[in-house]
């Protein structure tokens, strides 16, 4: 059980670097005038680090109770 919460860290940090990588091409280009687009990026990416986050609690209560 704990192979899978370390895979959906993993996939989460990798989502959340994905997300941010975007959100720096988008602000690099110059092209969202309004930052609608910005912040909706910046919205997700607060979200995935929020749940990687989560699962890293997770993680440490599971290995600390002998799950």
């Amino acid at each position: 059980m704990t192979g899978f919460v370390i895979v959906l860290i993993v996939l989460g940090a990798l989502a959340t670097a994905a997300v941010l990588v975007r959100g720096v091409i988008v602000m690099a280009r110059g092209k969202d005038i309004t930052g609608r687009q910005s912040n909706k990026l910046m919205s997700y990416r607060v979200m995935l680090q929020g749940l990687t986050v989560a699962l890293v609690i997770i993680l440490i209560l599971m290995t600390r109770n002998g799950g």
